[in-house]
């Protein structure tokens, strides 16, 4: 991988997904298997896990498949069904922040490899955003599910008091 050091776009995308992600991280970390399966009760609402679960297969789907050309599979609506140890989920989201600098470093280098793979709702952007937009997405998701997580966990803690 090239050293992208220097490049203050590749360094605050890096950052600012890594700091995302290590919240999530640490938020799932600190569940139970029955907190981070359940539901809160609210029309809509999401499972701790499921959300972790939606952020491991998007960015994978924006980062890995269509950026870095990976194929990896994703069964997007399966993400929000999502169930299971949230230890698992934590390596998993420990996975994508490994991974990411390199996916960022190919996005600012050469642009997307493949924008053919199924998996999401957005299949138009796939097919004709450029590799910074896709970027942005993924910082973009990161941020918004973190606070998801965050509310969602707040809302479950005061459930069990």
């Amino acid at each position: 991988m090239t050293n992208r050091a220097d490049d203050d776009t590749y360094q605050a995308v890096v950052s600012i997904a890594a700091e995302s992600l290590a919240a999530m991280r640490a938020i799932l970390a600190d569940m139970t298997s029955e907190q981070a399966n359940r539901v809160p009760n609210l029309p809509g609402a999401n499972s701790p896990y499921a959300i972790g679960a939606h952020c491991v297969g998007m960015a994978d789907y924006w980062g890995g498949s269509l950026i870095a050309g990976l194929r990896i599979p994703r069964d997007r609506d399966s993400e929000f069904r999502a169930q299971g140890d949230p230890q698992e989920l934590c390596a998993e989201l420990d996975r994508i922040r490994e991974s990411f600098p390199e996916r960022v470093a190919i996005a600012l280098t050469e642009g997307v490899r493949d924008r053919t793979p199924p998996g999401t709702t957005r299949s138009g952007s796939a097919r004709t955003a450029t590799a910074t937009w896709m970027l942005l997405h993924i910082v973009r998701e990161l941020s918004q599910h973190l606070g998801q997580l965050e509310i969602t966990r707040d809302i479950l803690a005061a459930d069990e008091h």
